[in-house]
């Protein structure tokens, strides 16, 4: 797993690549709450994402209600079919924002 962060001013966008499964999605989960308090707004580029596991997927879900009470926009954009189909297969395409 590659992680990329970009600042523009407050708005982060992380760009992740490879495969986010039980190995590792710790790690993407520390690197997201190393940025917590850093940012007014966050997107998630998965453009390289190749997959994503149930752990990825927690990861997620307990990035968006961290966010949720605070409302700061949780984006996740450029998602290849195949990450596309588990999200909505796991019904997470009506919990986040998927663009």
């Amino acid at each position: 797993m590659k992680v990329l962060k970009e600042y523009d001013d407050k708005k982060l966008t992380v760009k992740i690549e490879e495969n986010i499964d039980t190995v590792t999605a710790p790690d993407f989960e520390n690197e997201l709450m190393d940025e917590f308090g850093k940012f007014d707004s966050l997107i998630l580029d998965c453009e390289k994402l190749e997959y994503i596991s149930s752990s990825g997927l927690r990861v997620l879900v307990m990035v968006q209600k961290k966010l949720q009470p605070q409302n700061i926009p949780f984006t996740i954009i450029n998602c290849s079919s195949s990450i596309r189909e588990i999200l909505t297969m796991s019904g997470f395409d009506k919990i986040l924002d998927i663009q």
